[in-house]
């Protein structure tokens, strides 16, 4: 997730206006113009723009937050409910398969007692869905999502709050949150309930969820409007769901964030319910 910079005469004021859930990885990240133009295609097929994509160390960062593992790079899903330029909750074709009552545990390694809190808020807020999986903070042991820090300052006009990626091919979670420690993301006193919308959003990756907005990310992110473009697969319409923006703006799955809380909206249940319940 990431928050986009003001540097408009508000050399008093906060700089941060709007958050988003696109994340980036470590400052040594190769730049756009060094990722091959076949991974590009793959990228592009898979749904995703291709504009702003980073290499990490087991796939590559698109959409600022989302990390496209090798596995899902290479994969030939054969969904193609697909629907471009409308405002429904998206999905991507991998999905968790939990069973009734399955439990997925998350372990915080190494952060604040905020990040631990904020852990703590978006697990409460998923177990009160009463999906057909749970989730649990754990403290030792083998978890099945890890969230750990990074230390990136700000650059090109925003800051990441955070990283993750998409279920496996087997219907495992996305196994790793990446949470930025630097003060210009959360402050020195991180606010618990907004690193917990972070962490929310960033369990939405690993269940599944795409941005709402993935269609025109101006809606979180401000500037011009901007469309990732149509796919063949990984922007799988949620039937149920509105089919206008009307409730774009404030769903948890929006790409950037608004700097404070931000939980499911009645169309984000609605889509977590289809699929989960």
């Amino acid at each position: 997730m990431k928050k986009v910079l003001l540097h408009l005469m508000l050399v008093s004021a906060i700089t941060f206006s709007v958050s988003s859930c696109k994340k980036t990885a470590t400052t040594d990240v190769p730049a756009t113009d060094e990722i091959s133009a076949e991974t590009k295609a793959k990228i592009a097929q898979l749904g995703f723009g291709t504009s702003d994509v980073k290499k990490t160390e087991d796939g590559y960062l698109v959409e600022g937050d989302i990390n496209l593992t090798d596995e899902l790079l290479n994969s030939t899903p054969s969904q193609m409910l697909v629907r471009v330029g409308n405002a429904e909750q998206y999905r991507t074709t991998n999905l968790i398969t939990p069973a009734a009552g399955r439990v997925y545990t998350i372990l915080v390694s190494n952060l604040t007692s905020a990040f631990e809190q904020g852990t703590d808020l978006a697990i409460a807020r998923y177990n009160a869905l009463g999906l057909k999986f749970t989730f649990q903070r754990i403290t030792s042991g083998t978890p099945d999502i890890t969230v750990l820090g990074f230390n990136q300052r700000p650059r090109g006009g925003y800051i990441t709050l955070g990283s993750s990626g998409f279920p496996t091919s087997t219907g495992a979670p996305y196994n790793t949150i990446k949470m930025n420690t630097n003060a210009q993301a959360y402050g020195t006193n991180p606010d618990v309930k907004y690193v917990g919308s972070v962490l929310q959003h960033e369990l939405g990756h690993c269940i599944g969820m795409r941005h709402t907005d993935y269609y025109d990310r101006s809606i979180s992110c401000g500037g011009a409007t901007s469309n990732e473009g149509a796919s063949t697969v990984g922007a799988i319409l949620i039937p149920g769901t509105p089919s206008t923006a009307t409730l774009a703006a404030a769903s948890w799955m929006l790409a950037c964030s608004n700097g404070g809380d931000r939980t499911f909206n009645s169309a984000d249940v609605t889509g977590l319910n289809y699929l989960y319940k």
